[in-house]
């Protein structure tokens, strides 16, 4: 059994207003060493033989946007 770990996170160039909101926030409490949060997600499978190119292909079918999203994809120890 393999386990792969499957981070998403919105691209770059686009405006993460949650993100953004989170930062403001922290800044507010006292965290003043915060300037930028990017907030994405974390999708860990089990999977029972590990291929990297199904592993894409779930990611650019479902898992996540590929207009709007990057990912990167680990396996975990």
């Amino acid at each position: 059994m393999t386990t792969v770990r499957v981070t998403v996170t919105l691209k770059p160039s686009l405006l993460d207003s949650a993100g953004r909101t989170v930062a403001g926030s922290l800044v507010k409490l006292g965290f003043d060493e915060v300037k930028d949060v990017r907030i994405g997600k974390v999708i860990r499978l089990q999977l029972e033989t590990y291929d990297e190119a199904r592993v894409r292909a779930m990611c650019d079918k479902l898992l996540a946007n590929p207009v709007i999203e990057d990912y990167t994809i680990e396996v975990e120890p």
